[in-house]
């Protein structure tokens, strides 16, 4: 029994710094609940089976995942081109990561669509990008001179011939789509590259939105180029003073345009 005790002492320990670890790897909080109920699982199991002497799961502390509770802190402007120059074009690595990194700070793509994209969704003559996103839905959107670069110079440069119609491939054999779980530690990493505050994919759509809401551009034009139906979400950005702006509907049309958030942006859902 005393053997028991002591074994659970140290996995009550290992639990707390496994938990300690993955959080200050900017996983989302949803990410962490599932570690949570991974951990609870494994626990009840030992427990169940008597290889510890305690209930060790119903210890584990719960994930709070409150939404909308506060605006997001801002990544200024500069700490987001920071971000950029730190990749380094010497390096299929460092290719990858400029393609990526502007799809999510320029154009405030989620990282399940950056992960998501396939070579046929790049119309290279028109200048357009379709964007698979959620529920479902797709958007053509403009591709901007630094995006299409970055975009074609991982093309040409960097991605390895493999048969996969997906864009954004693993740098090591065997070639696989990166998949979006990948996305959040990749800008992470980058972040503490660039020796800029380490934030989480979505931080950088945050990032864009607050940018572009700083330069006056109205809520509705946000939400077009953000592709947000609803401009609640979209009013997480501003304080309740620009959400009710006069004159303001509470929904977004496809016949808003948003000329005045990037030059010559025209988002159609396909």
């Amino acid at each position: 029994m005393v053997l028991l005790e002591c074994v659970a002492g140290a996995i009550g320990r290992a639990v707390t710094g496994f938990l300690l670890a993955e959080a200050s790897r900017g996983l989302s909080a949803k990410s962490l609940r599932g570690r949570v109920a991974e951990l609870r699982s494994l626990l009840r199991f030992l427990y169940l089976q008597e290889m510890i002497a305690s209930p060790l799961g119903e210890g584990v502390p719960p994930v709070p995942g409150w939404k909308d509770t506060g605006v997001p802190r801002r990544l200024a402007a500069g700490d987001v081109q920071a971000l950029l120059d730190s990749c380094d074009r010497a390096t299929v690595s460092g290719k990858r990561d400029l393609a990526v990194l502007p799809l999510l700070a320029r154009m405030g793509l989620r990282a399940a669509e950056v992960a998501g994209l396939e070579l046929d969704d790049f119309d290279w003559r028109a200048g357009e990008l379709v964007v698979h996103g959620k529920a479902g839905r797709c958007d053509r959107m403009p591709l901007s001179a630094e995006v299409g670069e970055a975009v074609a110079a991982y093309l040409l440069q960097a991605r390895p011939g493999a048969g996969s119609r997906v864009v954004f491939l693993t740098l090591r054999p065997p070639w696989r789509p990166i998949g979006h779980a990948a996305v959040g530690p990749m800008v992470w990493r980058q972040c503490r590259i660039a020796g800029v505050e380490p934030v989480r994919a979505h931080r950088l759509r945050h990032a864009l939105a607050t940018e572009l809401l700083s330069r006056g551009v109205r809520l509705p034009e946000i939400a077009q180029v953000l592709r947000q139906r609803d401009l609640g979400t979209t009013a997480v950005y501003a304080n309740s003073r620009e959400l009710h702006q006069p004159g303001e509907k509470p929904q977004v049309t496809r016949s808003q345009r948003c000329r005045n958030a990037l030059p010559g942006l025209r988002v159609t859902t396909v």
